[in-house]
């Protein structure tokens, strides 16, 4: 379908936002699941262990034993729902007979349990980005692998489709190793959310025709990379200001997805997600202080706010002494929700979604723009920025820089000289930018002339 530009939050008021409850819910009745309804389910990811890839056989196992014992640790100890995403690794989606495979093996897993225990259930392939930017983002034999993989999965029981794309992350790439936030303006808000319009109506299209669910993708290949290398509060490659900023730019390129057709829940991994849920009202699905199998960060508690799903990161199949990997974090997140659910039982959500905030949300730059309130605001930007991608993503970087300033001079957010500077960069930068085409056009020739590592303009349509 034609892309859609929000124009409009989805909340009267920051109050709102809560843990749960979505304005558009998604329901997903073959298994009795419901995603934004009053609820919040868990979602475990478990990547297959290593060898596995190496036949077909072997991938279908290893993804019959981690689901099944997820599965069967939440009818052991008393949970409602399960919901499993499986991240592919490249076989999956290299042949998409392999992802076909392993999709109906997971669904039948979850058939069984749902019939013998009335557990609900929902069961997400998010199929990999195998596109090379040095090679060709566009009408390539990865493409068409893509494509035919989530076709694949969809006739195989998928319940939803997600994907973590990688346009416009060799400028990030170029961008965040020099300090330049214009870079990663180019790179995320504009180069990312094109990228993001044109895989992601093709990917809607297939979904649709195969009654799936299209749910989103996330910028885990660009602001997470930026996370990542800011690190914690005693690291010095990138600042935590710069981080936020990326956050924000991000987040408009996410809300592309349900502007060309996806409905949520969104795609957890980079930590977006109450930004796109105050913009779109879709379910979202975050990972906090549980994907610390895979990464730490700074807002392992705030995340989980105004989530409908709560995941952890991918973790490797092996055991533990607890149980193997699938079933001890599934547990760990399955508490957790018991946790947020039993609030919303007793009326405490709000009282919890802000204790969630407040642990979180100075100490760092980063939690402070995804505080829910902080959220909507940056979301009000990007809806009244207009619909082109750049314009959005200046307006989203613009008011994260505000959020940060206030916060740092009224005394609640530190900063140290490292960050400050970072954000006063920033802040001097974004006003004197030109306007969107003068400013597109001279990053496209700069990109040329500085020879960015992959960069091919044609891969954006230039």
């Amino acid at each position: 379908m034609a892309r859609k530009a929000y124009t409009s939050v989805a909340y009267t008021a920051a109050d709102d936002m809560v843990f749960g409850e979505a304005p558009h819910p998604v329901s997903a009745p073959k298994w009795g699941f419901e995603a934004g309804a009053g609820m919040v389910h868990p979602d475990i990811k478990v990547a297959p262990p290593p060898g596995s890839e190496a036949t077909l056989e072997k991938l279908k196992t290893s993804h019959d034993h981690f689901t099944r014992d997820a599965c069967n640790r939440a009818i052991g100890i008393g949970i409602p729902s399960i919901m499993v995403e499986q991240e592919h690794v490249f076989q999956q989606t290299h042949n998409p007979d392999w992802g076909g495979a392993t999709t109906k093996t997971q669904a039948d897993v979850l058939q069984e349990f749902h019939d013998e225990w009335g557990i609900a259930a929902y069961l997400r392939q998010t199929v990999a980005d195998l596109r090379r930017s040095e090679v060709a983002l566009r009408d390539t034999p990865y493409e068409r692998d893509i494509m035919a993989t989530i076709e694949a999965c969809c006739k195989n029981g998928a319940s939803d489709i997600a994907m973590e794309t990688m346009g416009g992350k060799e400028v990030l790439d170029y961008s965040v190793t020099r300090g330049d936030i214009e870079g990663v303006l180019f790179g995320i808000g504009v180069c990312g959310s094109m990228d993001m319009e044109y895989v992601w109506t093709k990917a809607v299209d297939i979904c649709k025709k195969n009654n799936t669910i299209p749910a989103g993708d996330t910028n885990c290949s660009g602001a997470n990379t930026v996370m990542f290398i800011a690190g914690g509060l005693t690291d010095k490659d990138v600042a935590h200001t710069f981080a936020a900023l990326a956050r924000a730019i991000c987040s408009p390129r996410s809300i592309v997805a349900m502007e060309v057709g996806c409905t949520g829940p969104d795609k957890d991994c980079a930590y977006e997600g109450p930004i796109v849920k105050a913009v779109t009202g879709v379910p979202t699905c975050q990972e906090g202080k549980d994907c610390t199998c895979a990464h730490g960060d700074v807002m392992g508690n705030l995340t989980a706010q105004v989530c409908d799903i709560w995941t952890n990161e991918s973790v490797e199949y092996h055991e533990e002494f607890g149980g193997t990997t699938a079933a001890v974090w599934f547990q760990a997140l399955a508490e957790e929700c018991a946790l947020m659910n039993m609030a919303k039982q007793t009326g405490n959500d709000k009282l919890l979604r802000d204790l969630y905030m407040s642990v979180d949300i100075y100490r760092s730059p980063q939690p402070l723009i995804l505080a829910y309130p902080h959220a909507l605001e940056i979301g009000k930007a990007i809806a009244g920025a207009g619909e082109g991608y750049y314009d959005r993503a200046k307006a989203a970087a613009m008011k994260a820089a505000d959020i940060m300033k206030a916060f740092h001079d009224n005394g609640k957010l530190p900063l140290t000289k490292f960050e400050k500077t970072a954000l006063d960069d920033a802040m001097k930068r974004f006003p004197a930018l030109p306007a969107s085409d003068a400013f597109i056009s001279s990053k496209v020739k700069w990109c040329d002339d500085v020879g960015v590592y992959q960069w091919q303009k044609k891969n954006y349509g230039w």
